[in-house]
C-alpha cells in the first residue's frame, strides 16, 4: 500500500499547478491596476473637459459670442491638448480646430458625450492616433460648442503601465515558479518519509515512524496522526500475539494435570480401586477447568487490548452492583462461618461494562471468603473517596500477603504459597486487574484490621474506578 497519487505528483507537475493559480491570482491584481489607472485618466481627462468648458461657457455669458470666439481662438493657439469647434445655430462652424464634428447629432442643452480617434503627429514626426474625449452642448443663442481633450498623454502612460504590468507579470512568473519548486520539492521529501514509514510498515516494521519537523504544519499534524495510529497498531498486534503465546503456554500445566489425573484414574480403574465412570468424572471436573482458566486468559486479552474503551459500557449505579454481589455472597461466607458485611453509600454513579466488574468483584469476595479461616470476618464496602473516585473495597481477617508480594499476586498464574492448597489457577486478581485497567481504574491491596480471633493480619482489597461524567 501507499500514499495516494495526490502525494506522489512529480515536483515538475505541482510546480504547475503552483504557478498555475500563482499567476491567475497575479493576472487578475494586474489586471485589476489597469483598469483603473484607465478609469482614472478618462475620468481625469472628462473632468478636464468639464473645466474648460464651464470658463468657455462663461466667457460666453458674461461678454458674448465674440468674446468666446476669440478665448476659442486664443485657446486653440497656446492649448496643445483641448480641441475646440465653434459653430452657428445651422451647424457652420465660426472657428474650429476639428475638420469636421465627432458628434452625428446638432447640439442640444444637456451634455453630450464621445470618444474619436484623429490623426496627429508627435514631436518626432511620426504619425499617431490618439483618442480624443469630447464633449458638446448647444449655448443659448443657439450656437454650438464642442471641447476635446486629447488622451495622447494619458495613452502614453497607459502604454508605459502596460509595459510596467507585463514586466512584473514576468518577475510574478519567476517568483512563482522558484517557489513551486521549494514548496513541491518540500512537500515531495515530506511525502516521501510518509510513504517509507508506509513501507515500512507494510514490509512488518511495525516499530517505523515519522519524523515529525516541530513546525506544526498539517504535514506535523498528519505525520502526529499517523504515528499514533502506528502506536495502537502495534499495540493491538502485541496484544494478539501475547494473547496467543499465553494461551499456548498457560494451558499446558492444566493440559499436563489432567493427562496426569486421568492417567492415575486409568491406572486405578484397572486396579478395581476406582470404575470408569469415576475417571469419566475426574476428565469432566478437569475440563472444566481447563476451560474456566481457556475462558478467563481471553477475558483478560480482550480487555488489556480494549485500552480503555470497554464493550458495551454504560453508566450504572455501583451501589446496585454491591449490594447483588454481598445478596450473592453472604450465604457463601455464613456457610462457612465467617461473619459477612457490607456497607453501601448510594448514588455511586460510574460507566463501564458491569459484566467485567462484576466478574472482577466477585474473585475479590471469592479469594476473601477461600482465604479466610472460620470464624473470622469480611467486609464489602462501597463508597464515593474525598477525590470524587468511586472505590470497592473487600476487607478479611485471613493471612494476608507479604507486602513485597503484592504486586506478583495481580500477575498471572502466580500462586502464593500459603494459598497452594486452594483450588485454582492463579488467574483471579489478574483479571480483577485487567478489568481496572480497561475502565482507567486501579486495584491496591493494603494490610487488613489486623489479627481477628489470631488468623491473621488480614487483606483489603480495593478496586478504585473514576466516576461517571454525569456523575
Amino acid at each position: 500500500m501507499r500514499l495516494p497519487s495526490l502525494f506522489r505528483r512529480t515536483p515538475f507537475r505541482l510546480t504547475l499547478l503552483f504557478l498555475a493559480l500563482f499567476a491567475a491570482a497575479a493576472s487578475a491584481i494586474l489586471a485589476y491596476v489597469y483598469i483603473a489607472s484607465a478609469q482614472e485618466a478618462q475620468a481625469k481627462a472628462e473632468t478636464d473637459v468639464r473645466s474648460e468648458l464651464q470658463a468657455l461657457v462663461g466667457v460666453y455669458d458674461s461678454r458674448g459670442i465674440d468674446a468666446l470666439n476669440m478665448a476659442v481662438i486664443d485657446r486653440t493657439l497656446t492649448r496643445s491638448a483641448f480641441l475646440y469647434r465653434l459653430m452657428e445655430p445651422d451647424g457652420t462652424f465660426i472657428t474650429s480646430s476639428l475638420s469636421v464634428s465627432p458628434f452625428d447629432e446638432a447640439p442640444t442643452t444637456e451634455e453630450a458625450w464621445t470618444t474619436f480617434t484623429i490623426t496627429d503627429t508627435d514631436p518626432d514626426g511620426r504619425v499617431i492616433r490618439p483618442q480624443v474625449r469630447a464633449v458638446q452642448i448647444r449655448l443659448k443663442g443657439g450656437e454650438g460648442l464642442i471641447v476635446g481633450e486629447s488622451l495622447g498623454d494619458t495613452e502614453a502612460y497607459l502604454g508605459r503601465l502596460t509595459q510596467a504590468l507585463w514586466m512584473a507579470m514576468g518577475m510574478v512568473l519567476l517568483l512563482g515558479l522558484g517557489g513551486g519548486l521549494l514548496i513541491s520539492r518540500n512537500l515531495e521529501r515530506s511525502m516521501g518519509r510518509l510513504n517509507a514509514v508506509v513501507g515500512s510498515v507494510q514490509d512488518g516494521d511495525l516499530k517505523a515512524r515519522v519524523a515529525v519537523r516541530g513546525t506544526g504544519d498539517e504535514l506535523d499534524e498528519l505525520g502526529v496522526g499517523l504515528n499514533g495510529m502506528l502506536d495502537r497498531l502495534e499495540q493491538s498486534m502485541a496484544s494478539i500475539r501475547h494473547a496467543g503465546d499465553a494461551i499456548a503456554h498457560d494451558l499446558r500445566s492444566p493440559l499436563t494435570r489432567m493427562r496426569a489425573k486421568l492417567e492415575v484414574a486409568l491406572i486405578d480403574a484397572e486396579a478395581g480401586r476406582v470404575d470408569g465412570v469415576d475417571a469419566l468424572q475426574v476428565a469432566l471436573d478437569e475440563a472444566d477447568t481447563l476451560l474456566k482458566t481457556f475462558n478467563t486468559v481471553l477475558a483478560i486479552a480482550r480487555l488489556q487490548a480494549a485500552a480503555g474503551r470497554v464493550p458495551d459500557a454504560a453508566v450504572f449505579d455501583a451501589a446496585d452492583l454491591a449490594a447483588d454481589m454481598a445478596e450473592l455472597y453472604e450465604p457463601a461466607a455464613e456457610d462457612k462461618g465467617l461473619d459477612f458485611s457490607a456497607e453501601i453509600e448510594r448514588g455511586l454513579l460510574i460507566e463501564g461494562a458491569r459484566p467485567f466488574l462484576a466478574q472482577a468483584l466477585a474473585n475479590v469476595i471469592d479469594n476473601a471468603i477461600k482465604y479466610t479461616p472460620v470464624g473470622g470476618a469480611v467486609m464489602l464496602r462501597a463508597r464515593r473517596r474525598s477525590s470524587g473516585e468511586i472505590e470497592f473495597s473487600v476487607t478479611d481477617t485471613g493471612p494476608g500477603v507479604p507486602e513485597e508480594d503484592r504486586p506478583r499476586v495481580i500477575e498471572r498464574f502466580v500462586r502464593l504459597d500459603n494459598s497452594r492448597s486452594e483450588a485454582g489457577s492463579g488467574l483471579g486478581l489478574s483479571l480483577v486487574g485487567a478489568v481496572m485497567e480497561a475502565h482507567l481504574g486501579r486495584i491496591q491491596l493494603d494490610e487488613g484490621p489486623g489479627a481477628y480471633g489470631g488468623s491473621g493480619p488480614g487483606l483489603r482489597v480495593a478496586l478504585v474506578l473514576p466516576p461517571a461524567s454525569d456523575g
